[in-house]
């Protein structure tokens, strides 16, 4: 099972782990994760629509340890 798990393309993978870490949760809200996942749409519309830029990862990680180093 494992190994058909590692196999699925990187986003199913991903779709799969976030499933089984709210399984663990037993006092999920499911208004929260219905609100997380609205905002969630949004933002990745937001993106692929052009109103939202994004940044390399890097460049972020930068600015957040010069600002608090």
């Amino acid at each position: 099972m494992k190994n058909d798990v590692l196999s699925l393309p990187p986003n199913m993978r991903a779709i799969f782990a976030h499933e089984l870490i709210i399984s663990l949760d037993e006092n999920i809200d499911a208004n929260v994760s219905h609100a997380w996942k609205n905002e969630i749409n949004k933002r990745v519309s937001e993106i692929k629509s052009g109103i939202a830029k994004g940044r390399p990862a890097e460049q972020v990680l930068v600015g957040i340890r010069t600002k608090y180093s």
